[in-house]
């Protein structure tokens, strides 16, 4: 299914809404869903902003390489000064020229800074590929989100079916019960248990109407569809042929694929960049340097000359921090604490990962079990409800018994619809704890 049919249901909703409200069904796979999210989506644009600073920072970490180059240009007004004796005595008055002036330009071309330079890029790098897994890892949350409502619209929208179905099945009962009761053959309390019966699922039917109504418009604003669109789940979901790959394969996976995971080592190599910058503060620094110089007047003559003295030179530059080598040192230890408390993140995290997949891909398995019991449920739900019916109808049964058996063929039939539906959400599940979602 491309991405064409999508697009003209949804343009339908704009298009044809003009002033009034209107709603448009449409059949959207959930694959589709997330495509539209992925642009969409409120909730992922903070992720996207955050990593678009992040790739501002690198670019700025990278700027360190260049030459850093200064230029000062200034204009003055020189008063006249004056000499005396040592003792203030014998005052002259030193005439000078006014009108002062100064230029210079300086350039500075780093050229060793103890990995400085190198570790900031590296850091600003690792952070940006941090927040590329964070923004994968608030991906996959929403699309976890979008599963659920979509899965939930599907399992309401089959559940009401089951419950129209059980409906017009008692309405039908009723009618038969009145025909019976004008005959002398039924009671009028057993028409008023049954009108209970009809009365149950008609308030059951509104409920289900609400729950549909709250999930499509949840699954609409989160996924950023336009307003009005009435989500309706593909029904080819359920006939997919799911894998059933072991639990090794799903573990192999998500050492591969999880973005908490890929965040956590990142975050210890965050870490280790961050040492090695404190490192490279006890190193000094050596950089290219020039410079062009022209002042005037020229006052440390005397009388001034009102002539302008420019030089220029070029030469290599060292600088050592002394203080860096007892300053660093608590510094230093705090990196190395801050970097064994993400490595000890990571092994945390792994484990809650490992943990998650073996729990998920033992709901996987269970709910092809859930589904093979239900399936058996239903059948025997339905073959009491057809041998009650016929008995009742043959006055050997009571009221009771058939309302029983209508209640059991109704919970039977929405377990089984539950059934269906839980074997895509855990499969669902694993893609979203395996990062493969």
């Amino acid at each position: 299914m491309n991405n064409l049919r999508l697009l003209t249901g949804l343009l339908s909703a704009a298009l044809l809404s003009g002033g009034v409200r209107t709603y448009c069904q449409s059949v959207i796979t959930l694959e589709e869903i997330f495509r539209t999210a992925e642009t969409n989506s409120a909730q992922l644009r903070p992720s996207f902003a955050a990593q678009a600073e992040a790739e501002r920072e690198a670019s700025v970490a990278r700027a360190g390489r260049l030459p850093d180059i200064s230029a000062s240009l200034s204009v003055s007004y020189i008063g006249d000064g004056f000499t005396t004796k040592r003792n203030f005595s014998d005052y002259q008055r030193a005439p000078i020229p006014h009108l002062g002036t100064g230029m210079s330009l300086n350039v500075t071309q780093p050229v060793y800074t103890g990995g400085a330079i190198d570790n900031a890029i590296g850091l600003a790098d690792l952070k940006l590929t941090a927040s590329r897994y964070a923004t994968e890892l608030q991906r996959d949350n929403i699309r976890f989100r979008l599963t659920g409502f979509y899965l939930d619209i599907y399992k309401y929208s089959n559940l009401r079916q089951v419950t129209e179905g059980n409906l017009a099945a008692a309405r039908k009962v009723l009618e038969e019960m009145r025909a019976r009761h004008e005959q002398g053959t039924v009671i009028r309390n057993d028409i008023t248990r049954y009108e209970l019966l009809v009365s149950s699922l008609e308030l059951q039917l509104v409920r289900i109407d609400n729950t549909l109504e709250i999930l499509n418009a949840n699954l609409v604003t989160m996924s950023g569809l336009p307003e009005g669109t009435v989500i309706v789940p593909d029904t080819t979901i359920l006939d997919r042929s799911l894998p059933a790959a072991g639990e090794l394969w799903w573990q192999q996976e998500a050492v591969g694929n999880a973005p908490s995971l890929s965040l956590a080592r990142t975050g210890v190599d965050i870490s280790r960049k961050a040492e090695a910058l404190v490192r490279a503060e006890r190193m000094p620094k050596v950089g290219l340097q020039a410079g062009w110089t022209m002042d005037g007047p020229i006052l440390v003559e005397i009388p001034p000359i009102n002539r302008n003295l420019s030089y220029w030179y070029v030469g290599v530059g060292v600088s050592y921090n002394i203080s860096s080598l007892y300053k660093s040192n608590r510094s230093l230890a705090k990196s190395r604490t801050a970097t064994r408390k993400t490595m000890e993140e990571l092994a945390a995290t792994q484990e809650n990962v490992s943990l998650a997949v073996k729990a998920d891909h033992i709901r996987y398995l269970e709910a092809y079990e859930e589904l093979k019991t239900r399936q058996k449920n239903a059948e025997l739900t339905e073959r009491n409800y057809t041998t009650v019916a016929t008995r009742y109808s043959a006055d050997m049964a009571l009221i009771t018994d058939m309302l029983d058996a209508a209640n059991a063929r109704l919970d039977a039939e929405e377990q089984l619809a539950e059934a269906r539906i839980n074997i895509v959400y855990h499969y669902y599940k694993l893609l979203f704890t395996t990062g493969k979602i």
